[in-house]
């Protein structure tokens, strides 16, 4: 099946377009000051002409006569007078200006609602933020706003979007528990059901309180513009990452900024831990990010211990090694695995010794991802097997060097059956789905800067990549391309990008096969009118 070409944000048609609407709005926006001069003064004019027809209209009949005749005995005078035309033009042009300048009154407070919100939220901090042995407290009941509230904005709904807070020196800023009261307090003060971002500045006691937009939902799997070893766990704040990528959103190119997760010999975070609730959205994290790795020449092992079969789009397609659902499969499976590991630093130790670059099937990357690995050890626990996760240390502890990944999805309710090498060696973490503050604080090991938004769609959380800090994360639409449910946009996004099948014996074509020509018949048929 064809793969999906880049997005081409030069030179198509709706950049074309855009361009040309940015060239007319400057070139709008440069005459208006060019011309601005003139109409101010055409303003004023108009302002003159109108108050001279209400002057006279409001003249009575018996004095119009006299009014015209003085009038006339002016403009005569004014003619007589040596440059006398010039004066009285000069003298018309600066009462037109002046009458047609800008007199809208300029705003420099806020509004009495404004003030009285912003009243009441200052009220609200005085007992967190002072204490009685402060002699001038910044924060006191029935105190001055203005002093402890430098910058604030608002909407149009009249809440507060920005506000710039300063407290008091002894406040005990470097704890979290007392971050996070004024936190709760803001959120509650400021308005619910959005997401607010806090900045502290320890150092200058200083507190920044701002309004997020919301992440974009829309954006499908596509062939991402990265590099062999980068992998887009999905996108956030631009004012978090350095980074921005071209990507489609619907049918609108845009740039946007990503999450960039590196792996490999070199990386400090050489594998992921991805952590939520049923149907948050870490089986499409799965599956991005396999079909990241297939586009940059990887193998790909899968064991579904859900048993959802959300993975068989991946089976029999070139690079995928197996996609494993049983007990008996996982054990074997993560046992080649461990084997695979111990080979591979064998033959890279050797050919190091003998001063030989190490050979090409030992740098190829191999990718494993488990989806709830937890269901697949009780089951073979309970019929008397082995664990499969205790052969999953090797590759986790060795892996990084024998370029092999290990990505694992966990809901909160199984984490406690996740083995200690997991947690030492999934320095990269991922929270999906509505959590609590705690549970996503235990799993990132840093609580988020942000509130968690009111409304939590699929694919929707956290991330942090070893000690770094915790970003927002919006992961791409990447649903299953069987999935009925699923939009089926998003599902032929999915289908050009998986690899091609391998063949097999005669006949082997199954109803997931056959369902990929109907998805693409029914995504091109016409709609109805």
């Amino acid at each position: 099946m064809a793969r999906r070409p880049l997005p081409r944000i030069l030179s198509s048609g709706t950049a074309s377009l855009a361009r040309g609407r940015d060239f007319a709005r400057t070139a709008a926006d440069s005459a208006t000051d060019v011309l601005h001069p003139l109409l101010v003064i055409g303003r004023g004019l108009r302002i003159l002409a109108a108050a001279g027809r209400r002057r006279w209209s409001e003249t009575p009949a018996d004095k119009r006569g006299p009014a015209l005749f003085l009038g006339a005995a002016l403009v005569l005078v004014v003619a007589l007078v040596p440059y006398g035309p010039l004066l009285a033009m000069i003298t018309l042009m600066a009462a037109a200006a002046w009458r047609g300048r800008d007199r809208t009154p300029a705003r420099t407070g806020p509004s009495d609602a404004e003030a009285e919100r912003l009243g009441a939220l200052y009220e609200a901090l005085v007992p967190y933020f002072s204490i009685p042995e402060d002699p001038t407290p910044l924060f006191a009941h029935g105190g001055e706003w203005d002093k402890a509230f430098s910058g604030y904005e608002f909407d149009d709904a009249g809440r507060i979007t920005r506000l710039h807070i300063r407290y008091p020196a002894y406040f005990t800023d470097g704890e979290a528990a007392s971050r996070a009261r004024i936190e709760a307090l803001l959120h509650a003060k400021s308005g619910r059901g959005r997401e607010y971002l806090f900045d502290w500045d320890e150092e200058g006691n200083q507190l920044d309180l701002s309004v997020l937009a919301a992440l974009p939902t829309g954006i499908a799997a596509q062939p991402f513009v990265t590099s062999p070893g980068e992998s887009v766990l999905g996108f956030t704040d631009a004012r978090t990452v350095q980074r921005t990528l071209p990507v489609l959103d619907g049918e609108q190119p845009r740039d946007v900024p990503p999450v960039i997760w590196r792996t490999g010999p070199r990386s400090t975070e050489p594998h992921l831990l991805a952590v939520g609730q049923p149907g948050s959205g870490t089986s499409t994290l799965l599956r991005s990010l396999a079909l990241q790795a297939l586009r940059h020449g990887a193998d790909v092992l899968v064991v579904d211990g859900g048993g959802s079969g959300e993975y068989a789009c991946l089976t029999g397609r070139a690079g995928v090694l197996a996609v494993e659902c049983g007990p008996v499969g996982a054990v074997a499976t993560l046992e080649w695995a461990a084997q695979e590991t111990e080979r591979r630093l064998i033959a890279t130790h050797r050919a190091r010794e003998a001063g030989r670059p190490a050979p090409e099937d030992t740098r190829r990357p191999l990718w494993i991802l488990l989806d709830q690995p937890s269901v697949l050890a009780h089951l073979a626990v309970a019929e008397g097997g082995p664990d499969p996760m205790g052969h999953l240390q090797v590759p986790l502890r060795h892996g990084r060097p024998a370029h092999i990944t290990v990505v694992v999805a966990e809901p909160f309710d199984h984490l406690e059956m996740l083995h200690d090498a997991v947690w030492q060696h999934t320095r990269a973490r991922i929270v999906l789905g509505p959590a609590a503050i705690q549970q996503i604080t235990d799993v990132l090991g840093l609580p988020p800067h942000t509130t968690p938004p009111s409304q939590v769609p699929p694919g929707r959380g956290y991330a942090r990549l070893g000690t770094g800090p915790v970003h927002r994360l919006q992961v791409p639409a990447t649903p299953d391309p069987y999935d009925e449910a699923a939009h089926p946009a998003y599902r032929q996004a999915v289908l050009e990008l998986l690899p091609e099948r391998q063949p097999g014996p005669a006949g082997a074509e199954g109803p997931a096969e056959a369902a990929e020509p109907a998805l693409v018949k029914a995504l091109d048929a016409p709609e109805p009118s």
